[in-house]
């Protein structure tokens, strides 16, 4: 995430919903729960939702219809690929992985 100049931050669950609009996205583990509550508040914002999860999606995640869902283990150019695709403007091509 560093490498392309995003500085990630912990979630402790305690965030107040409105301070979570600032970040640039969410890279989240659904299998925690934390994560999951995490995932529902940022449902229909502007902030993207990635899963990165050892278990492929089943109904219920993609319900909540995130921006990408990764697979673990993954390269990390297919993390790095699918932040650059959500963080895109929409209709803008996304160049090739740092």
């Amino acid at each position: 995430m560093r490498r392309l100049g995003h500085e990630p931050v912990p979630y402790e669950g305690t965030e107040d919903a409105a301070s979570l609009l600032a970040f640039d996205a969410a890279v989240i583990e659904p299998g925690e729960q934390v994560g999951l509550q995490l995932a529902r508040v940022l449902c229909g914002t502007d902030v993207p939702v990635l899963f990165a999860s050892i278990y492929p999606a089943d109904q219920a995640l993609l319900a909540l219809e995130p921006a990408a869902y990764v697979v673990k283990p993954f390269p990390l150019h297919a993390l790095e690929r699918a932040l650059a695709t959500a963080l895109a403007p929409s209709g803008q091509p996304v160049g090739a992985a740092v």
